[in-house]
């Protein structure tokens, strides 16, 4: 039997290879404790096998990463990718030929298969996409610009070296899958480490917050939480008002124990998600609870029990408004706070 499973049954916080007799399992969701389970069901029943851990798989077939890069190209001009997951990309044909020629031998066991070459994070691979598009003559994917979002100086300096047009400085005020720095003390340091330009986010929602990125150093800001509640956003109208209710403590953050932490609105979810941290509940019992959590929140509305993944911003967003008012606002916004502003008197 060929059982095909994930290098999501690991933890991902490794600071080297997994190798194949590793047994530090510790799967971060649902796919990788389910593929754990196959595992241990073939082991159990059969004395003739083949395991085979895979990722980051691309190819002609199917979703992957290289098709979405390539689709997200075509409509915009600058994609902004996390830099802080490495791997190593495998291609569906090459991993065929592998499966193929290992099931007509006898050589059972555990294999860890993957493309030959360095270990990449998302960015890395996302520049590679675009580089080989225009090679195989997509000319239009040339002036692509993939912007990596990082959370420390060590990981900014890293994508200076790799050559990245510019990088995002995300605080732990911001919304979703966050780190630890705050924006105020994270954005002047990457500033300080590296040459290229830096975007500023986490915490931003008005003109005067631009204006202080613009202070701190910042070529620009990302911003989020605002833009959730535009009219041109498609997500439930639920979750846009729970938004524009929120004040300034509405904010909590979940995942701490698990070392992923994630900042979301407050609601029945993230109390018992809390409760449960508390309690030093199993990982497969807080992922249980966060199942198809974005779902229910952005497409069926249920602000109880879904993941309302919003910023600490959230206190200052008081209308839902179109992106262009709203862009035309902020613009006003951070002019009158830079032309007006006296900072000794």
């Amino acid at each position: 039997m060929v059982y095909i499973s994930t290098d999501y049954v690991f933890g991902g916080q490794g600071s080297r290879p997994w190798e194949p007799d590793c047994e530090e399992f510790s799967p971060l969701n649902r796919y990788g404790e389910t593929k754990l389970q196959g595992e241990q069901t073939v082991k159990a029943e059969l004395k003739e096998y083949f395991i085979v851990r895979i990722a980051w798989v691309f190819g002609k077939n199917g979703n992957n990463f290289v098709k979405t890069m390539l689709e997200q190209g075509k409509r915009r001009k600058e994609l902004r990718v996390v830099c802080d997951q490495i791997g190593t990309p495998t291609y569906t044909a090459d991993l065929a030929k592998f499966l193929a020629n290992l099931s007509m031998t006898k050589r059972y066991g555990i294999y860890h298969v993957t493309n030959e070459g360095e270990y990449v994070s998302w960015y890395d691979f996302a520049k590679e996409i675009f580089a080989q598009a225009v090679k195989l003559g997509e000319k239009e994917y040339a002036d692509v610009k993939v912007i990596p979002v990082v959370a420390s100086v060590a990981l900014a300096k890293r994508m200076e070296r790799c050559h990245a047009d510019a990088v995002v400085a995300e605080g732990t005020e911001a919304g979703g899958h966050i780190g630890e720095a705050s924006t105020m003390t994270l954005v002047p340091q990457v500033v300080d480490a590296v040459k290229m330009p830096v975007i500023a986010a986490g915490g931003i929602a008005d003109g005067r917050g631009i204006a202080a990125a613009f202070m701190l150093g910042a070529k620009g800001v990302q911003m989020g939480t605002a833009f959730i509640v535009t009219e041109e956003c498609q997500v439930h109208e639920n979750y846009k008002n729970e938004i524009i209710r929120a004040r300034d403590i509405d904010s909590k953050v979940t995942g701490r124990s698990c070392g992923h932490p994630v900042r979301t609105l407050r609601n029945q979810m993230t109390k018992l998600y809390l409760q449960k941290e508390k309690e030093g509940a199993s990982f497969e019992e807080l992922e249980a609870l966060t199942l198809g959590g974005l779902k229910k929140a952005v497409v069926e509305g249920d602000v109880k029990n879904g993941s309302l993944m919003a910023g600490q911003s959230a206190g200052l967003v008081t209308e839902k408004m179109t992106c262009e008012m709203l862009i035309r606002k902020l613009v006003k916004g951070t002019e009158k706070q830079i032309r007006g502003s006296v900072f000794y008197e």
